[in-house]
Parts: structure tokens; sequence; C-alpha cells
């Protein structure tokens, strides 16, 4: 396991899935995040379908003597929500003393583990997720913000007891997202995000996957410049007669590893659109 497996901070700490790849850097960052002492805790982002992985998780959470109260998903990418109902199986079944995953498979019902989020195609249970809420658990306050852009369906959580914002794959620990969604709206995002943070004083970024960043200003001015240089550059491969995301990633794209290629032409594609809408 890389250093980021148990980093984080006061109230969160990272377990990191074993799906490391060119898409999701070192792996997966699961959260598990509660107040010390409380025997609830919440769970961003259980991760994939990795057994291996949940269990621990679970085991972990399990050895504290405390349970899972509900589980979070930043957004419905498979990396991040896969492994959630199976993840909710096991909690309900460790809190209720079982070894198996039969208990909570549907919701809330008995001692069931609500999956919660944005889109209703990735919960389990009846309760979703959407800008402005406050949730609550075993004395721990999380706020959620709609930040659309890398999907549309991404969500930010912030932790006030420890001035931590939790990202998802909006902003990464390194290196940059790929954009399912529309460019506007992740700019958007990232300009939100980066006076939020300032308005706030965020102390650290605990991103979807990568090493936490302590210096959130930094990091997210990093980004925008970084899109802003991107969309001046895709601008400019058009005017030089690139017509398509392909062509692009072609000539902005050429100092880049080519196995990354397909990727960045979803981004690119979101670049293009946005010109268009523009133009």
């Amino acid at each position: 396991m890389s250093d980021i497996d148990g980093m984080g901070t006061e109230r969160a700490t990272c377990w990191l899935a074993p799906n490391p790849s060119a898409m999701t850097l070192d792996g997966t960052n699961t959260w598990v995040i509660g107040e010390p002492g409380a025997e609830e805790v919440v769970v961003i982002d259980p991760g994939p379908k990795d057994g291996v992985h949940l269990r621990r998780v679970v085991d972990a959470i399990t050895a504290q003597g405390r349970r899972v109260g509900q589980v979070l998903l930043t957004h419905g990418h498979p990396d991040h929500s896969a492994g959630a109902k199976k993840f909710a199986e096991l909690a309900a079944a460790a809190a209720s003393g079982g070894a198996g995953g039969a208990g909570g498979a549907g919701g809330r019902g008995g001692s069931g583990v609500p999956v919660r989020a944005l889109d209703p195609r990735h919960r389990l249970g009846d309760e979703g997720l959407a800008e402005g809420d406050v949730i609550i658990t075993g004395g721990l306050e999380l706020r959620v913000m709609e930040t659309p852009g890398h999907s549309n369906d991404s969500l930010t959580f912030w932790l006030p007891a420890d001035r931590a914002v939790l990202t998802g794959d909006t902003v990464l620990g390194y290196g940059t997202t790929v954009l399912e969604g529309r460019l506007g709206d992740y700019l958007s995002s990232l300009d939100r995000l980066r006076r939020f943070s300032e308005d706030v004083e965020a102390a650290t970024i605990l991103p979807g996957h990568g090493p936490k960043l302590d210096d959130p200003i930094g990091a997210l001015d990093h980004y925008i410049t970084h899109r802003r240089e991107r969309l001046a550059q895709v601008e400019a491969a058009v005017e030089a007669g690139a017509r398509t995301a392909k062509e692009v990633v072609a000539r902005v794209y050429a100092d880049v590893d080519k196995s990354l290629w397909p990727a960045a032409e979803w981004s690119v594609q979101s670049q293009l659109d946005y010109l268009n809408e523009r133009s």
C-alpha cells in the first residue's frame, strides 16, 4: 500500500482500493469519516466491487467498535460506486453481528445501510443527495455541493470540523481529471470551489484519487489555469485545421502517452462543444 492508504484528517481516513491504473492513479480513495469516539461513521465511495477491499474497510470499522450509518457517493463511475451495494450489505451484516451480506439488502429497512447519491440509479434506499443537503451522523456534519463537470452527477462534500473538502474526481491529488460532462459546468464548479475554499479557509482537499492537498487554493488555481490553457490550445488547434476531437488530441497531447489519448478525447470533445456554444 502507498502512503495514500491511511492518510486523512482527525475525522477522515482513507482506505485505498487496489485498483491502480492510468485513469484511477494509485487507486480509488474510500473515505471513512466519523467524529472521534462516535459509534457511527459515514463512508464515501466504497470503490469497485472488490470483496477484499470492501471487507477490509468493514472489518476495520467493526474492530474500532463502530458501525456504518450511511454510504455516500461522489458520483456514479464504477471505480467509486460498483462496490456500494455489496459494501452496504457487509456493513449491515457486521452491525447486526452477522458474517454474510444478507442484512440490509433492502436499503434502510431493518438494519440496512442506505447508499445515497445524486443519480437515483446508484442509490440503495429512498434517500438521495442534492445541493444544500446537510448530513448528520454520529454528531458528524457534512454539507453537499453539486459540482458537475467530471460527470453530470458529481458532488463535493464539505467537512467543516476539519475544514476539509472531499472532491471526488472534480479535483485529483495529482494530474488532471477527464471530463465526461460539459466544460462550462466544470469551469463553473472549479470557480465555485475556489471561492468557497477561500471563504471558509479550507485546510485540505481530500480527493477521490491521489494524495491529499494541503493547499486548496493553490491546487484550485492550478486546475483553473491548466483548463484555460488547454482550452486556448484546443482553440488554436481548431484554427490550424483540426476538426475532430481525435485530430485535436494528436496536436495538443502530442507529448502525452498515447494510451491516454482515448480518455483525452472525452475532455477535448467537451472543449469543442464549449467553443461551439460560445461561437
